[in-house]
């Protein structure tokens, strides 16, 4: 199975992305910042995987940039719970 068609393996590793930023000491803004340049570059570069991916992508084309940058920051934290969890 490949890794975007797993939506929580795909909640798994962001999170643990998430992870990793605040250990070497990035602050909230900076990371909330990355998820927001890597859901740009995810919602202009790949078609969804899954049924949770294409919400996203609607969400993040439907959005204008502030509501994008909420998004991206819920993502990461979202995520970032997951990771915890396993």
């Amino acid at each position: 199975m490949e890794l975007g068609h797993n939506w929580h393996k795909w909640k798994e590793i962001m999170g643990g992305a998430v992870g990793l930023g605040e250990r070497v000491g990035m602050d909230k803004e900076t990371i909330n910042n990355v998820a927001y340049r890597l859901g740009s570059f995810f919602a202009n570069n790949f078609d969804p995987a899954n049924q949770e991916q294409r919400l996203m992508k609607e969400l993040w084309d439907e959005g204008n940039e502030e509501e994008k940058k909420t998004l991206a920051s819920l993502m990461a934290r979202v995520s970032h719970k997951a990771s915890i969890r396993h």
